[in-house]
């Protein structure tokens, strides 16, 4: 058996955060960053915004189906072994996106098979081992989870959008594919451990006197060894209502984040921003994301989780209304800083919350099933921006409505469960 830390003292599981947190800037950085290929795609196969949509939304779909599979796919075969099958896929299918000249072959390679790899190489796939590996700091752990999507939105948005420029749209996926591989593979194989040591980061393996004072320490409010969550089956627990309550919560999360990552830059240069003006704004939510990452991080060990997760869809809804109606530089970079303090953390709490709920044998599985609404969320987002601006040749519907559902799903989040308090058996 390994040791919890290497001779440096750093806990073992930080190392796999590390790890988990760059893939994950990968696989979500790449599904929120189609904004930069919408409008080069459309124009060099000449597809109309409504038909880009509708592949977009397919694939959103797809990723979303593709979540429960990974789950399942964890719990059989673990983590490393479907990380090693989502890269060979996404790697294949990006090799099949940049040859086809045809809407069958779009809709095949990009929509479809690019999906699937990256629903594999998801969060979802690399929840299960951080919440084995973290109890008292699993609220920050799973955080810096997410601050790698922020990441995404904040390197690669303007990355592509430079790519693009320079090499044209085929080249700058070819460099993401092999910049994916060289990442992933080698985290995979070398860092990911499926296995956590007793007592996960309760006891970090510190000379005794450490522990101790360590032990000694009163936990956080209301905290709960997930080890006290009840029970259930599966299917129970997919009976319940807290499950229930987190998919919707995501759906409006999925819906808001697919629609900034697919029209978001084309909204901004249709209102008469430049391309990077409008990349680094989409940009500048992410930037700041990671730096609010941690102080969220903090607080959800500390405060109940439901509460940071409702006051993040509040502020996030207003910052679709205000990213909409920005019509300066200023504006635009102002609302994204606001909005960016609270962007990041809506999966990673609910991922959270689902483990304090159901504990962690049942957290991979349940987090894959609810992400399949937050994906139908996003699939809804990528066809309406589309549309209704074709019919209707504004944004305000799409973003409007994203800013709605946002509201809604923090009313419903202050409806869940008080971390620490029993599971009642309520059914949805």
């Amino acid at each position: 058996m390994f040791t919890q830390q290497r001779e440096s003292g750093l806990y073992f599981g930080w190392y796999i955060v590390g790890a988990a947190t760059l893939l994950t800037l990968l696989t979500v950085g790449m599904r929120l960053s189609v904004g930069p290929f919408f409008l080069p795609i459309a124009q060099d196969l000449g597809l109309s915004r409504s038909e880009l949509s509708g592949i977009v939304a397919l694939g959103m779909m797809v990723y979303g189906l593709g979540m429960p599979l990974a789950g399942q796919l964890v719990s059989a075969w673990g983590t490393r072994a479907v990380l090693l099958l989502g890269t060979a896929i996404v790697a294949a299918s990006i090799l099949g996106t940049i040859l086809t000249t045809s809407i069958v072959g779009l809709t095949l390679y990009f929509g479809i098979f690019l999906s699937i790899g990256l629903a594999f190489t998801s969060p979802v796939s690399l929840t299960p081992v951080i919440s084995r590996w973290f109890v008292r700091q699993r609220g920050m752990a799973l955080i810096l989870l997410s601050a790698g999507s922020m990441a995404g939105i904040a390197i690669l948005t303007p990355a592509f959008t430079s790519a693009i420029e320079t090499f044209g749209w085929r080249e700058a996926m070819v460099g993401f594919a092999a910049l994916f591989a060289l990442i992933t593979v080698p985290a995979a194989l070398f860092v990911i451990r499926e296995q956590a040591p007793d007592n996960a980061d309760m006891f970090t393996g510190r000379p005794a006197r450490q522990d101790a004072k360590a032990a000694a320490r009163p936990a956080p409010r209301n905290f709960v060894v997930p080890s006290q969550a009840p029970s259930l089956r599966l299917k129970d627990a997919l009976r319940t209502l807290p499950f229930w309550q987190l998919t919707l919560g995501l759906f409006a999360c999925g819906f808001s984040m697919n629609l900034l990552g697919t029209h978001g830059m084309p909204m901004l240069m249709d209102h008469g921003f430049g391309p990077h003006t409008s990349s680094f704004g989409i940009a500048l939510i992410g930037v700041v994301a990671i730096a609010s990452s941690f102080a969220l991080g903090r607080l959800s060990d500390i405060v109940q989780r439901r509460n940071i997760l409702a006051l993040i869809y509040i502020v996030r809804g207003l910052g679709f209304l205000g990213l909409v109606e920005a019509a300066a530089p200023w504006q635009l970079y102002s609302v994204a800083a606001i909005g960016g303090i609270v962007w990041a953390g809506s999966v990673a709490l609910s991922s959270a919350i689902m483990a304090d709920v159901y504990g962690t044998r049942l957290v991979g599985v349940l987090c894959g099933w609810a992400y399949v609404g937050h994906q139908l969320g996003g699939t809804l987002s990528a066809w309406l921006g589309g549309w209704a601006y074709e019919v209707f040749h504004t944004h305000l519907i799409a973003f409007g409505m994203a800013g709605l559902l946002l509201f809604a799903a923090a009313a419903i989040s202050l409806r869940l469960p008080l971390r620490g308090v029993q599971l009642r058996m309520q059914t949805a």
